[in-house]
């Protein structure tokens, strides 16, 4: 457990999250009960105030969910347990936060561009970036419609079509360790 929620803060750091507030998120992802925060600061041995500013951190991510009990005042805490909706959320957040702002920028830039004296080879640059990031995001939004069954099935068939167009299909795949 504590290797994992390590683990888990070395890699948020990475990511941009603060290793703290990625370690909350871990113990509340490997927890089988909601938490509160008193029970995660004693746990993870964090100040009160490093939990608590954590836990809204996490919030706004969507990442963590409060839940009451009845003759109890305290917040309790769940993270979002299943793996496939925990990668959905964060790249949901993350193409508001970032993507989104991008290419409504570039489409602003992409017609300012238009018209003034911005050279022809830097306006067909411009363009050549905002196309390519609207149709990915385009493609985005069409798989995220998708039922869960046919995005999973759609991973499974894109990661035969790679090795397939790759050229390594008759090589055989390397088996992942165990843990």
């Amino acid at each position: 457990m504590q290797d994992f929620i390590l683990h888990w803060g070395e890699m948020g750091s990475k990511w941009g999250l603060n290793r703290s507030v990625a370690q909350i998120h871990a113990l509340l992802h490997i927890s089988p009960d909601p938490l509160t925060a008193e029970e995660l600061a004693a746990t993870l041995n964090l100040a009160r105030s490093n939990i608590s500013t954590g836990l809204k951190e996490l919030q706004a991510w969507r990442l963590v969910r409060t839940t009451r009990q009845l003759g109890d005042r305290r917040d309790y805490f769940t993270a979002i347990g299943d793996m496939f909706d925990l990668i959905q959320t964060v790249i949901e957040v993350r193409r508001e936060r970032e993507y989104e702002p991008t290419l409504n920028a570039l489409r602003e830039i992409q017609g300012r561009a238009e018209q003034d004296d911005t050279p022809p080879e830097v306006r067909a640059r411009i363009a050549e970036t905002y196309e390519t990031m609207q149709m990915l995001d385009d493609w985005y939004s069409d798989i995220a419609q998708l039922p869960r069954s046919s995005q999973m099935s759609l991973l499974k068939v894109g990661s035969k079509l790679g090795a397939l167009l790759s050229g390594s299909a008759s090589k055989p795949k390397k088996k992942k360790k165990k843990s």
